[in-house]
C-alpha cells in the first residue's frame, strides 16, 4: 500500500513537470498568481496593478494609464464635463453627474470634485434616512391641531392636538364678551329712555313756552350743524397732508410699458415667485380673484400656484390686465422689496421698460 502511494505521487510530479515544459504560458500564469497574492498595497493611498502598487490619482481625475514602477503615480487625466470623482482613487473612469428631478431644485451645481446637490422644492420633503425617489407633499395641521414644527425639505410638518384648556379659555372669552355686549345694550336703552322728553311734560307748558322751546331747539340744531361743519373742515385740513403724502408716493412709482404686448405680461408671471408665500392669498384677493379660484390652486406647488392664478387674473381682466396693477398691489401690501426685484427682472429680461424712457 505504501509503495502504491509513492508511485501515484511520483506520477503526478512527472505530469506537472511535463505540462510546465510543454506550456510555458501556463507556468508563467501560475507564478503570476502566486506573486499577486504576495502584493500588499497601502490602504487609502495605493491600488494594485500588474503585481505592483501605484499611487492613487487625486479627486477630479481618473487613471488613464497605470504606473510601471512601484509606489509611483501613473497618468491621471481630468474628468470630462458633467463628470466627477470626489476622493483619491484608482478608477479608470469618472462618475456621471446627477441631474435634479422636476420636483427638486439645485443647491450646488456639479463640479469635477463634487456631485450635484439637490433638495425638494418648497412645500415638499424627503426623509434623509430613506431613498428619495419622489418628494412628498408637506402635511397640513387639522383645525383641532396646532403646528409644533414647520415642514422643511428633509422633514414633514409636526402637529399636535390643541389642549382642552385652550378651548375652554376660548369659550370663556366668548361668553364674557357676549355678556359685556348685552349689558352695554341694556344700559344704552335705559339711558335713551330717560333722556327722551315725555309728551306730558311738553303739553303741560303754555303755547308761548312751547314756541320758545321750539325756536330754541332750532337754534341749537343750527348751532350743532355749524359745529359739525367746522369739525369736518378741521378734519379735512388735518387729512390734507396725509393725502398729499400718499399722492407724492404714488407719483414716485414710475409706470412701465410692455415691449411685446400681452406676451411680455405672461413672461413676468414666473418672476412673482419672489413674493412671500404668506401674502399669496391676500395678494390674489386684492387683485380681484375669488376665494373659490384661490382654493382650486391650493394643491399646486407655490410657484405653480402663483403662475396659474395670475393666468386666471389675466383672463378675467382681459385688455385691462396691467403689470403696473400687480406692482401697486405688492406695494400696498408692504412688499416693496419684492416689487422692486420683480421690476428689475422684467426690465433685464426685455419684457418691460419705463414709460418715461
Amino acid at each position: 500500500m505504501r509503495y502504491i502511494r509513492f508511485l501515484v505521487l511520483l506520477l503526478l510530479s512527472v505530469i506537472q513537470a511535463a505540462k510546465s515544459h510543454l506550456d510555458p504560458a501556463w507556468a508563467q500564469e501560475s507564478i503570476k498568481n502566486r506573486s499577486s497574492r504576495d502584493v500588499s498595497c497601502k490602504e487609502g493611498l495605493e491600488y494594485e496593478h500588474d503585481n505592483i502598487c501605484c499611487l492613487y490619482c487625486p479627486a477630479g481625475t481618473y487613471v488613464k494609464k497605470a504606473c510601471v514602477t512601484p509606489s509611483e503615480r501613473g497618468v491621471c487625466e481630468p474628468c470630462e464635463f458633467d463628470k466627477y470623482t470626489e476622493h483619491d482613487h484608482g478608477l479608470r473612469k469618472c462618475f456621471l453627474c446627477t441631474k435634479c428631478r422636476i420636483d427638486q431644485e439645485t443647491i450646488e451645481k456639479c463640479t469635477s470634485t463634487q456631485n450635484t446637490r439637490c433638495k425638494c422644492k418648497q412645500g415638499s420633503f424627503c426623509l434623509p434616512d430613506q431613498a428619495c425617489e419622489v418628494c412628498k407633499k408637506c402635511s397640513r395641521c387639522k383645525e383641532d391641531e396646532e403646528t409644533v414644527k414647520s415642514c422643511t425639505d428633509i422633514s414633514n410638518t409636526v402637529c399636535r392636538k390643541r389642549s382642552s384648556l385652550g378651548n375652554s379659555n376660548s369659550v370663556t372669552f366668548i361668553i364674557v364678551v357676549s355678556l359685556i355686549a348685552m349689558v352695554a345694550f341694556v344700559v344704552g336703552i335705559v339711558y335713551w329712555t330717560k333722556a327722551k322728553p315725555s309728551k306730558r311734560a311738553v303739553t303741560s307748558r303754555s303755547p308761548r313756552e312751547i314756541v320758545q322751546i321750539c325756536m330754541g331747539a332750532s337754534e341749537e340744531v343750527q348751532e350743532e350743524r355749524q359745529n359739525t361743519h367746522n369739525s369736518k373742515m378741521d378734519e379735512s385740513s388735518q387729512l390734507q397732508p396725509f393725502l398729499e403724502q400718499n399722492y407724492a408716493e404714488s407719483e414716485s412709482i414710475r409706470r412701465l410699458v410692455p415691449l411685446n404686448g400681452e406676451e411680455s405680461l405672461k413672461k413676468t408671471f414666473d418672476f412673482f415667485e419672489e413674493m412671500d408665500v404668506q401674502y399669496h392669498n391676500r395678494f390674489f384677493r386684492f387683485i380681484g380673484l375669488s376665494d373659490n379660484s384661490i382654493k382650486t390652486a391650493e394643491s399646486l406647488f407655490p410657484e405653480d400656484r402663483v403662475y396659474e392664478l395670475l393666468k386666471i387674473w389675466m383672463e378675467k381682466e382681459g385688455l385691462k390686465a396691467d403689470f403696473n396693477s400687480l406692482i401697486e398691489a405688492l406695494i400696498y401690501l408692504d412688499q416693496r422689496l419684492s416689487a422692486e426685484n420683480i421690476i428689475a427682472k422684467a426690465i433685464s429680461n426685455g419684457c418691460f421698460k419705463y414709460e418715461d424712457e
